[in-house]
């Protein structure tokens, strides 16, 4: 062979070792791309620091889950506390409905537009408190009288008009879970609603019963009264909590459940049909008539209570705590008050106010745990 046949054949071997690099470079790039579209709603951590406005909102679609949360001026921290946990604890396609009032919502407007929870989507309602009139005491002694907040979950069709199923969250929860498994709890046929009761586990029962009955029905009616009596309810029926609620709207407005709920809030203003154990509690009564045998239940885990009671943080493990899936501080204890169980749970989610008006209340306290005993009882710790 001579040596310029040798040199065409090398020519030759090394175009061929060349596409094939090509090919292989080519293939690998296709693999690359084919990756990269898959993954592209993905941002990675460092990236969502830099770009807050899209972290994780390109991943919020599908259907949309209402929930409905209230929010009073003096415990405005714990609105943003909760719907942050809700917020970054899920991907789903959630949509607050915050109903608050006239003097409260230029303050929430700017807490949310102004940190991290600009971007979640919500729509502000104000409260017409005309919607209780005569439904209601005007007695001061009676503390949810001039909260007339707490009713809101009354009207559920009225704020989320348009939608078939909705969650309502009391402002004093954490959610560690993700709300889309709550929002997918089951409902029976013929059910209007789904609470958590109040005799779900045999710790509820023991820190309830220092209460006063707060576990079943006698804790909340007068059965003395005739009212009362010709419903032919138990007045050992376990009770529920209100403060979670998953709400068939359709069932809801099908069976008048805000009609009917009123009814028992104006026929109480005549005939005054609800327990004095409590504290004068006048939003959970009508509930429980209302809803006597006819609800679903909510999983105990995405609804563990209780940690505003005295004593019942002790009673919960760390670990337990880690494990729930949602928390309630549901008493007069509150994590954003100067004593509470867990209160480093809820600080995890707490945004600070950017106007500067909210402040926990323990955390001004802080100072205050460096003195001596005989200090602290000098300025009333």
């Amino acid at each position: 062979m001579t040596l310029r046949r040798v040199n065409v054949v090398i020519l030759i071997l090394l175009a061929v070792a060349f596409l094939i690099i090509v090919q292989r470079n080519l293939l690998n790039l296709s693999d690359f791309l084919h990756k990269e579209n898959a993954d592209a709603r993905m941002i990675l951590p460092f990236e969502s620091e830099l770009s807050p406005n899209t972290r994780l909102d390109l991943d919020r679609k599908g259907e949309e889950i209402p929930v409905l949360i209230t929010a009073s001026e003096d415990r405005l921290g714990a609105v943003i506390a909760a719907m942050n946990s809700v917020y970054q604890n899920s991907k789903a396609n959630v949509i607050f409905t915050i109903v608050t009032t006239n003097d409260t919502a230029d303050h929430l407007k700017l807490w949310l537009s102004r940190t991290k929870l600009k971007n979640v989507k919500h729509k502000i309602i104000v409260f017409n408190p005309d919607l209780l009139s005569g439904k209601i005491s005007k007695d001061p002694k009676v503390a949810e009288s001039s909260t007339p907040l707490t009713f809101a979950r009354f009207y559920l069709p009225l704020f989320i008009p348009e939608a078939e199923k909705a969650i309502y969250l009391d402002d004093d929860v954490i959610v560690q879970g993700d709300i889309q498994e709550l929002y997918e709890t089951n409902l029976k046929a013929g059910h209007a609603a789904a609470f958590s009761d109040d005799c779900d586990s045999t710790l509820a029962k023991g820190i309830i019963r220092g209460a006063g009955n707060q576990n079943n029905y006698i804790g909340f009616l007068d059965f003395k009264k005739e009212a009362i009596k010709k419903l032919g309810m138990r007045a050992n029926t376990c009770s529920f909590n209100p403060g979670v609620v998953i709400a068939n709207l359709t069932e809801w407005k099908n069976q008048n459940i805000t009609q009917q709920l009123e009814h028992w809030m104006e026929l109480n203003i005549q005939e005054d049909l609800y327990s004095k154990t409590l504290a004068e509690s006048i939003t959970t009564p009508p509930l429980l008539i209302v809803f006597y045998k006819h609800h679903s239940s909510i999983d105990p885990l995405w609804h563990v209570r209780h940690l505003g009671t005295t004593g019942a943080g002790n009673r919960y493990s760390p670990q337990f705590v880690r494990a729930a899936k949602l928390l309630h501080w549901n008493g007069h204890y509150k994590p954003w008050g100067r004593v509470s169980s867990f209160p480093e749970v809820w600080d995890r989610w707490f945004i600070p106010d950017p106007t500067g008006k909210f402040h926990p209340v323990r955390r001004l306290q802080e100072p205050l745990d460096q003195l001596s005993p005989s200090l602290k009882s000098r300025v009333g710790h």
